[in-house]
């Protein structure tokens, strides 16, 4: 039997290697796990994972400010920074703090320590004061926070208290959290609420409505002038007797 020509072994080699880059992809594409979605950021998964901050989440479960921030940073491009503060934090308040918050200031509170924004730490080196919080525009006062600092350094201040930031717990956006040795108690909690707006001057020569309609009296028979007509029917008809009378005699 004639040995195979050294043709006949190159053709074979060459069919052999063809089939196998042709298998070889498929074989790829049916092993490669399919891509799967991110997993959506959860705020007391990250703050149950750094520990001590369990006080600062059970206020946001409480509040429903935790869902808030969930469904914002899930949703939308924007993204949100938290300033987390620790246990510790909360029990260097003096004693009844919490407990002298109304629900709503509760709420503003926990607003006040998230900004409508993901910063990194050096967004805050170039940023403008007052930054503006979730709690912006509540009762109609700024209820802001002021940055100082450079390099590493990074201060946050309320008015009233006055932290450094030094600790960040999640720096990826969409959601920025950093920790705070401190409870960032805002200053409009020392101060009386604005009073309510006025309401607005009447125009329309003193209207009762305010409309432009005049608030006198609506008149009375005396004053429409039906009673001047009776008088002067009445007077007609005794002048005309009278002289009637007169031309008889005469």
């Amino acid at each position: 039997m004639a040995a195979p020509s050294a043709s006949s072994l190159l053709s074979l080699s060459l069919t052999t290697l063809l089939a196998s880059l042709l298998f070889i992809p498929a074989a790829y594409a049916q092993s490669a796990p399919a891509p799967t979605a991110p997993e959506p950021i959860e705020i007391f998964a990250i703050l149950q994972k750094a520990g001590q901050y369990d006080t600062f989440a059970r206020l946001l479960n409480e509040t429903q400010v935790g869902n808030q921030i969930n469904n914002q940073v899930n949703n939308s491009k924007e993204g949100l920074t938290v300033f987390a503060p620790t246990d510790n934090a909360f029990q260097n308040l003096p004693t009844g703090t919490l407990n002298n918050l109304s629900d709503q200031q509760k709420v503003q509170l926990l607003l006040y320590h998230i900004l409508p924004k993901c910063y990194t730490l050096q967004n805050f080196q170039t940023i403008s004061n007052p930054v503006r919080t979730l709690a912006t525009g509540q009762d109609g006062r700024p209820f802001g926070l002021n940055f100082t600092g450079q390099a590493n350094q990074l201060n946050v201040s309320t008015g009233i208290v006055e932290v450094q930031i030094y600790n960040t717990v999640r720096k990826d956006c969409p959601l920025a959290v950093y920790q705070v040795d401190k409870v960032l108690l805002p200053v409009e909690f020392t101060e009386p609420n604005p009073p309510a707006a006025s309401p607005a001057p009447k125009t329309g020569g003193g209207g009762a409505a305010g409309n432009g309609t005049s608030s006198a009296a609506p008149a009375t028979p005396a004053d429409n002038g039906s009673g001047a007509g009776k008088m002067g029917f009445g007077s007609g008809l005794a002048s005309g007797i009278w002289f009637l009378y007169m031309w008889i005699l005469i």
